[in-house]
């Protein structure tokens, strides 16, 4: 039997129905429609589907939907402005840390966790910060490179 929920995604307020068994990630993708977070292992294992959950980083697809009853969402597409991009975002452009993409949403969702918390982190912060999110990709030197980068710019909300 579904249940009524009510959260808040990328400062927009939403009304749904969703399922006991529903996680986060699913209803994310599926039913709001915002594909930024990705499925991947689904056991919490790679961070692809990590988003932000009343100000903290979590695997979206270990929560249940009904876990985020009244609560805020922030996903990578609630990063962009009407400037554009992010500084996180741009720093990864810039620094080369994109290249097949999936794990990029949650890789700057952690740096943007840890650089609201700590905007001097050192490498080693970032590189905890960043450790519950696989790369297979880039090994992981650019994308450390890019959030150290932020430190050198005005702003990182």
């Amino acid at each position: 039997m579904k249940r009524m929920i009510r959260l808040t995604v990328n400062d927009k307020d939403y009304e749904i129905a969703v399922k006991p068994n529903q996680t986060l990630a699913d209803l994310i993708r599926y039913e709001i429609g915002l594909t930024g977070t990705k499925k991947g292992c689904e056991v919490g294992e790679c961070g692809t589907c990590t988003v932000i959950l009343d100000g903290k980083t979590v695997n979206s697809c270990l929560v249940l939907a009904v876990q985020a009853d009244g609560k805020n969402v922030l996903t990578i597409e609630g990063l962009e402005t009407d400037q554009g991009l992010h500084p996180i975002q741009q720093a990864f452009v810039e620094k080369g840390a994109v290249q097949c993409g999936f794990c990029t949403s949650g890789m700057i969702l952690s740096a943007k966790s840890l650089l609201d918390r700590n905007p001097d982190a050192d490498e080693k912060e970032i590189r905890s910060a960043i450790s519950g999110n696989l790369c297979r990709c880039t090994g992981y030197q650019k994308i450390v490179e890019a959030i150290a980068s932020i430190k050198e710019r005005s702003s990182v909300s």
